[in-house]
């Protein structure tokens, strides 16, 4: 199993924290958010992977290279001419992705102990192309599952916009919230038509028409979307307390 880790986004919810520094280096508990991120999948035995840049991309770079790469094999996929979200990112990465094996993608600005190991052997007993680990949680936005966790559309609280790719079975849909955690298989790259800056959210659904895009349901006891200066300072709260359970 390999990895790609997104961390080339903006931090525009990070400003104060951000504003000379990459979203992916912002600290949590005394390791930046990437040091986490790395070791997290290291420690499920991931050896392989790549890394998107864009803000303050050599920073990451520079900062890689000081730690070794934390003693794996890190490629980059630089983005530092145009920005290209996280369907653009992995299409663009696909030729450092040599061979058939699994890909977990993980966003830099999440924190979970959910057990990969799990989300693998799910994915690949339901022979999926992807599957997008997700959470009964509140959101503004919510992936849309039926009942054989396949999915079948997403839809906007707010604005009401909601996008559907299988008609058949919106009507029976359950929404959870996705956790920013997915896995897929190598093959999803020759049916990537997209070009340039893109969702994979969007490619998903577009996927989901003819192909096996699954629901697992992360019922880890640890998760955050660190995209905020509060919830970063409750991520350290928890994790203290997390640590000080585990001793």
């Amino acid at each position: 199993m390999r990895a790609m880790l997104f961390a080339a986004g903006l931090g525009t919810r990070l400003q104060a924290v951000t504003a000379n520094r990459p979203k992916a280096l912002v600290e949590v508990a005394g390791k930046p958010l990437l040091e986490h991120a790395v070791n997290y999948l290291k420690s499920f035995g991931i050896r392989e992977g790549v890394i998107n840049v864009h803000h303050f991309a050599d920073r990451i770079i520079e900062f890689l290279h000081e730690r070794n790469n934390f003693g794996i094999d890190l490629k980059i996929s630089d983005e530092r001419d145009l920005l290209l979200e996280t369907g653009g990112g992995l299409k663009k990465a696909a030729p450092l992705f040599p061979g058939n094996e699994p890909i977990i993608l993980y966003n830099v600005d999440i924190f979970s102990n959910l057990d990969l190991n799990r989300l693998l052997s799910y994915h690949l007993q339901e022979k999926a192309l992807a599957t997008l680990a997700v959470r009964k949680r509140k959101t503004s936005r919510y992936l849309l599952f039926d009942r054989q966790f396949q999915l079948s559309g997403w839809k906007d609280v707010r604005s009401g916009e909601i996008k559907i790719s299988r008609p058949a079975s919106i009507d029976e849909s359950e929404e959870f919230a996705f956790s920013g955690i997915h896995i897929v298989n190598p093959e999803i790259f020759s049916l990537i038509i997209e070009e340039g800056k893109f969702s994979i959210i969007d490619l998903y659904l577009r996927l989901a028409q003819n192909q096996t895009i699954k629901a697992f349901t992360d019922d880890s006891e640890m998760w955050f979307d660190l995209g905020k200066p509060e919830q970063l300072a409750e991520a350290e709260r928890m994790i203290k307390t997390f640590r000080n359970n585990e001793k």
